[in-house]
């Protein structure tokens, strides 16, 4: 059989929890039968391209989308199609956005359009300009969201999510196939060897570190998790956050955390390549998100053996060990600092069979979406 070649479609190929998720199944993909290429819809460099490139793909890009113009983006599609016939299947993971490059990739009758979610989020009513935890901006383009979800089914011929409460959000009623946002278990299997190198290199060997792995938008609600630090600080002095990630808030974060008097004790790390070893260093994982599909960072964590307290609006499926406390983003920052101090024990003991029970180690679900692209060129 001649080679696969799938179109991936994404914004953009940095460390986001989609854009890992993809690239955890294209390292153990058998890339002598198919091989993916990327669309994306941001001219910089991106963390993974290197990556992309030494694994055989290729990487295009265009500019970003526009919702209430997209002519120009259809006329430069339509010229990339004439350009590039290459391409039966289509994997488009720009959720709500997705209806844009399916309804091009449908003109040029390409016959798998894969159309996959991956978040979830609340729907916009009075209370949430009342309460505004959001700014107007963000609700905006929810309201945008919720808008364009309806045109996705229309050129998509496949449904995917990461788990069943995103996959219900975009696509309603309609059956969809669940790809799970799958880790390499042996990566982020909990050794104790590392996790006292990686204290020791950070001068935190007497600290409890509390960790959080997201890009800063607000979407991840890094401004209430650096007040339900500072909660925390007042009841655990020797505790420092270590902030894993990059985005636009980062210099408003770092002021707040001034403001709070704290910035001492937060250590903004940026983007990383080493995610296994620093979770290792990691004891507890607290992560109040706005709203998820189903975050790859709370598999990687539980792997990792990490307690962890997660917002409630993040879909329960995530739930695979006893690791895992929910709790509400309405409830105060001292009442999350409060269950965090209220912890028996942080001691390690090894999750990782339970996430492979639980269908979640890459080796198996690469297997799985490896047959599904093999069968859309058989059939």
């Amino acid at each position: 059989m001649a080679l696969i070649r799938v179109l991936q479609v994404f914004t953009i190929m940095n460390r986001g929890g989609a854009e890992s998720m993809i690239m955890n199944y294209y390292r153990k993909i058998d890339r002598d039968k198919i091989q993916f290429d990327f669309l994306v819809h941001r001219k910089e460099k991106a963390a993974f391209d290197d990556e992309i490139k030494s694994l055989g793909g290729n990487i295009y890009k265009f500019d970003p989308i526009s919702p209430f113009a997209p002519k120009k983006y259809y006329s430069e599609l339509r010229a990339f199609f004439n350009a590039h016939s290459e391409y039966d299947i289509i994997h488009s993971h720009l959720n709500t956005f997705s209806c844009f490059p399916l309804k091009i990739a449908r003109e040029f009758n390409i016959t798998c359009r894969i159309a996959h979610a991956h978040i979830a989020i609340d729907k916009v009513n009075f209370s949430t300009f009342i309460n505004q935890k959001e700014s107007l901006k963000e609700i905006f383009k929810k309201l945008v969201k919720f808008q364009l979800k309806k045109k996705v089914k229309k050129d998509a011929t496949h449904y995917f999510s990461c788990g069943e409460k995103a996959g219900h959000w975009l696509f309603g009623d309609t059956a969809f196939t669940t790809m799970n946002n799958a880790i390499d278990t042996d990566k982020f299997r909990y050794d104790e060897v590392i996790s006292k190198a990686y204290k020791k290199e950070f001068n935190l060997q007497n600290e409890l570190v509390i960790g959080h792995i997201g890009r800063f938008v607000s979407q991840k609600n890094h401004s209430f998790l650096l007040q339900i630090f500072a909660a925390l600080l007042k009841r655990q002095p020797n505790a420092t956050l270590i902030l894993i990630g990059d985005g636009p808030l980062k210099k408003s974060l770092e002021k707040e955390a001034e403001s709070l008097k704290i910035t001492n004790k937060v250590l903004f790390l940026g983007v990383r390549t080493d995610i296994p070893q620093l979770c290792q260093m990691m004891d507890i994982f607290v992560f109040p998100s706005f709203y998820e599909g189903l975050p790859v960072t709370l598999i990687e964590a539980q792997a990792s053996s990490l307690k962890i307290f997660a917002s409630d609006s993040i879909t329960n499926e995530v739930h695979l060990t006893d690791n895992i406390q929910f709790l509400s983003i309405n409830k105060t920052a001292d009442e999350w600092a409060n269950k965090i101090t209220e912890l028996d024990s942080i001691e390690k003991v090894d999750q990782t069979d339970k996430i492979i029970k639980a269908n979640y180690d890459i080796v198996s679900n690469t297997e799985q979406i490896q047959e599904f692209y093999t069968q859309q060129i058989t059939i």
